[in-house]
Order: C-alpha cells, then structure tokens, then sequence
C-alpha cells in the first residue's frame, strides 16, 4: 500500500524540495499539498488515511503553534513533523511539547529529511542532530491549557479565531467565509465560551501565547458578539 503525506507549505518551491526529499526512500508515496491553514483544514478532513503531516510552523494562518494545537484536537492519530527555519532550541521544545513527533528545519538535507520522516514513521521522535532541550521554562501549563482548548475549537471555529487574530471584523470574516454576520457571531461566542474569556480581544491574546512571533498577531476591535 501507498502512504499519503499532507505537504503544508505556503512556498510551492519548498513544497516541491520537501516532497522529493520526504518520498526518496519509498517512491510511489503520494502526497497532498496545502499553501494555507485554511486549505490544510479542508484537506485533512478529506484524506482521512493520510499517513503523516509536514507543517510549516509559520504558513498563513498559523499564528506559530495554533495550528499544530488543534490538528492534534481534529486528528489526534495523524503524526505531525514541524518544518521550520526556525530552528531555535526553545522553539523545536516547544513543538514538541504541544504534541508534534518531530522538527525539521528546512536547511536540513534531502536525505536528513528522508530519514526523519521514516523515524517518525516507526514511532519514533525526531529532532534535528546536536539538538539539546533549553533550560527554563518554555510552553508551560497555562500554554498548555490554551493549546488544549484551541484543539477543542471546530474547524470553522478555528477559522474564525485565526480572522480574529488577523484583526478582521465580522463583516469580513462572514465575507470570506461565505457565511452570515450571524454565523460568525454564534461562532465568536462558542470561541469565547470554549477558551474561557469575555472578549474578542482576551481571545486573540489566549491564541498569541502559542505565537513564536507575537507581534504579527493584531487585536481586533471589539463589536457586538
């Protein structure tokens, strides 16, 4: 049997370098590209039997390890191997620590790749050679219990909490969501409901503590709902 690897990258020249790499030691391995948070939603709930998930740690729509917090919620049974050139120790334990098998900075050779994706593969945590974990503390327990709750969030949810991290309102977000201002009202309260704050603007600020750069996230401004 085949495997099927989820390729999710916003740059198509390093989706192309990571699946030659990634398929090198079994051709025939089929993969499924995503350029964004949002088309990687849609793919993993259309590739039920993918086999693993290559991540770029900072593709849009990502807001750093959101997006490997509630992958691990949505598909708790998908391996997911961090590629990133950000390749900071804090950060490497820190993505491990939110639940992904492995970290792959993207200066690492085909072959390296290769090899890391077949450890993962065999059950095996990956982390780059001469890689030692930092001292002091890093994602800690109130981190964690973000990173829990986002994992929580639906889909759609999580899409709108990605917007709302943006600095969208929710004229823009139902825009791009082909939804109803309703819709996405409904959506913000079971948002705040579910990472337990009061505000559009507590939220973005519980999501920026799993950002690895936090200047990027924008607080909204806050409306009704």
């Amino acid at each position: 049997m085949s495997r099927q690897f989820i390729v999710a990258d916003d740059h198509p020249l390093f989706r192309e370098a990571l699946k030659a790499a990634a398929g090198r030691l079994q051709p025939g391995t089929r993969f499924v590209e995503a350029d964004s948070v949002v088309e990687l939603l849609t793919v993993i709930d259309r590739e039920p039997d993918a086999d693993l998930l290559l991540l770029d740690l900072n593709m849009p729509g990502a807001h750093g390890f959101n997006a490997l917090a509630h992958v691990r919620g949505a598909r708790p049974g998908l391996p997911v191997v961090i590629v990133s050139a950000e390749d900071d120790p804090r950060i490497i334990a820190a993505a491990l620590r939110y639940g992904a098998q492995g970290f792959i900075p993207k200066s690492t050779a085909a072959a390296r790749i290769a090899e890391a994706v077949e450890a993962v593969l065999a059950g095996e945590i990956y982390t780059p050679p001469g890689y030692q974990a930092p001292r002091g503390a890093y994602a800690g327990n109130e981190d964690l219990e973000i990173a829990r709750r986002i994992a929580d969030l639906t889909p759609q949810q999580f899409r709108v909490l990605g917007a709302l991290c943006a600095g969208q309102l929710n004229k823009q977000i139902a825009y791009d969501l082909d939804v109803s201002d309703a819709t996405v009202k409904a959506h913000v309260t079971a948002i705040l409901r579910k990472l337990g704050v009061a505000t559009r603007t507590q939220a973005v600020l519980a999501a920026a503590r799993l950002a690895t750069d936090r200047s990027v996230v924008r607080l909204p401004p806050e409306e009704a709902g």
